[in-house]
């Protein structure tokens, strides 16, 4: 039997948490989703370290990724993911309130699989955070890990 699909959630903004929280609920994902707070929290969880040296094998199917974020940013984190060995396969979808250019293009620069703009207004906001959810963890296969 397969695992149980999680999701990485990093984001520092505790609305924002609770709004995507609630959205992928709305879609009823049989999914568990880990939120961080700030990027170093990020790669401690997807390096297993410091706290999250005992979290269960695999990696997340999904890391939704905001861009500012305290300690260490989400292109810092969206590097250090792509050069692993071991986590560049994961996608990761930049989830960011950012509409800068240069973001975005540092963003697909790096690797990154989606570039989402956080709508402003709360219907929107939650249409997109249920269609990524459905697209990346129920719809979209992920390859074995390394």
């Amino acid at each position: 039997m397969r695992d149980l699909k999680r999701i990485l959630l990093a984001e520092d903004d505790r609305r924002d948490v609770e709004l995507t929280l609630a959205a992928l609920e709305e879609i009823n994902l049989a999914n568990e989703i880990d939120v961080v707070s700030d990027g170093e929290e990020a790669l401690d969880y997807l390096f297993k370290r410091a706290k999250y040296t005992d979290r269960k094998n695999g990696n997340p199917v999904v890391v939704l990724l905001d861009l500012k974020m305290p300690k260490v940013d989400g292109l810092e984190v969206l590097k250090q993911i792509k050069k692993s060995e071991k986590l560049c396969r994961i996608p990761v979808v930049i989830l960011t309130s950012s509409k800068m250019e240069s973001d975005l293009i540092t963003s697909y620069n790096l690797g990154v699989n989606a570039y989402v703009v956080k709508p402003v207004e709360f219907e929107e906001f939650v249409k997109a955070v249920k269609e990524l959810g459905s697209f990346w963890a129920i719809l979209n296969e992920t390859p074995p890990e390394k």
